[in-house]
């Protein structure tokens, strides 16, 4: 029932899904490990006997999936299934979206991802890297080219911004360039990418999410000697998983709450120095149930840091829904679907799934939008 069962049994937040809902939690018991016992049964079979992606009869339907994350794998692997010819399109030279170049090596490292990659390939996915579709090549040429349908699943990879000054300043780095340039291999990025990013003794990472947690643990890994988490609302209303919140804690990481930056200060070498902040409140709630933080007037104050990292959350790419005659989008560049269930889109024969759908979420949501969609794919192409 899962199409990257090594992956999700080491990076899903376990004591929210199922261990979470385990009935032995419930009656005071450990919940069943779940987690461990997916990774650990998948190493082994892949010890004794090797693991396979079983491959129907072909059909000689061949499909064009744009995003070699988690939705686009959970699609390829049913598609596989089915008999149909699949091919990824990604924008980055290796396959993996996040799983690759956006987790860290100690929470997946990447011989765990590119084992599993062997077996898609192995299956006969075709993989077509450094190609941003909008940009290089569009969905109408796909069709042109033959596919018969198309998936898109290119999640939401570009870092939220904060508009506040400063934010330029040498010393600031979004979260993804950060992680990127501190845990992959530097010969899979862009020449001028190929260095370590110098970060100095005192570090603070900005948001609540599991990208902070995972830039917290980056720069205690890399020799920061203060590192320090700064989030608006409350350690109640952070949205990342409780685990690697605990794990950045017992590793060192500092946290400090109902603080807002509202300033990067630049030294005089020009590069960050500072960071001007003010107190905040929770005040009412918004429109999703959170209470908002509101600014506490007269309580500004100053942290001296050698780097800061913006782990703010992401927004979608709008290329594809730009470059798509047909293709509705929504909120910010989100594709619309016209059945969730399927991933449908308004455009015939293209569907959609994954965080460029539903904003960001968990990577075993994206893998199971793509299975949806794979068995949605199936029925369209008349198997």
């Amino acid at each position: 029932t899962s199409s990257l069962p090594e992956v999700c049994g080491r990076i899903c937040p376990q004591e929210r899904l199922c261990e979470g809902a385990c009935v032995r939690g419930k009656k005071g018991s450990l919940p069943v490990p779940t987690g461990a016992l997916e990774a650990f049964t998948t190493q082994y079979e892949r010890s004794k006997q090797g693991v396979n992606i079983p491959v129907g009869k072909f059909t000689g339907k061949k499909v064009a999936i744009i995003g070699a994350g988690p939705a686009g794998l959970g699609c390829a692997e049913q598609l596989l299934r089915k008999g149909h010819a699949v091919t990824i399109f990604d924008s980055k030279p290796a396959p993996g979206g996040l799983l690759v170049y956006g987790i860290p090596n100690f929470k997946l490292a990447k011989e765990v991802f590119f084992c599993r990659w062997a077996d898609f390939e192995k299956a006969g996915v075709k993989f077509v890297g450094s190609t941003t579709i909008g940009k290089d090549r569009t969905i109408d040429q796909l069709f042109e080219e033959g596919y018969a349908a198309v998936f898109v699943g290119v999640g939401v990879g570009i870092d939220a911004k904060m508009e506040v000054p400063g934010e330029d300043l040498a010393g600031v780095y979004e979260g993804t360039d950060f992680l990127v340039r501190a845990n992959m291999d530097l010969n899979l990025l862009p020449e001028d990418k190929r260095q370590r990013p110098p970060i100095g003794k005192r570090v603070a990472v900005i948001g609540g999410g599991d990208t902070a947690s995972d830039c917290l643990r980056s720069a205690l890994r890399m020799g920061a000697e203060q590192v320090m988490c700064l989030y608006r609302r409350t350690e109640q209303e952070m949205p990342g998983g409780k685990k690697d919140r605990q794990m950045a804690k017992e590793e060192g990481a500092q946290y400090r709450f109902l603080t807002q930056p509202v300033k990067f200060i630049a030294g005089e070498d020009g590069r960050l120095a500072a960071i001007d902040c003010i107190e905040m409140k929770l005040g009412e709630p918004d429109a999703t149930g959170r209470r908002k933080p509101v600014p506490v007037e007269g309580s500004n104050f100053s942290i001296a840091v050698d780097t800061a990292i913006k782990a703010l959350g992401y927004w979608p790419d709008p290329l594809i829904g730009e470059s798509t005659p047909g293709l509705e989008v929504h909120d910010w560049g989100l594709i619309s679907v016209v059945d969730k269930e399927t991933g449908a889109t308004s455009r015939a024969g293209v569907f959609a799934g994954g965080d460029d759908v539903t904003g960001p979420d968990l990577v075993v949501t994206a893998m199971v939008a793509g299975r949806k969609a794979a068995a949605a794919i199936d029925r369209y192409l008349g198997w």
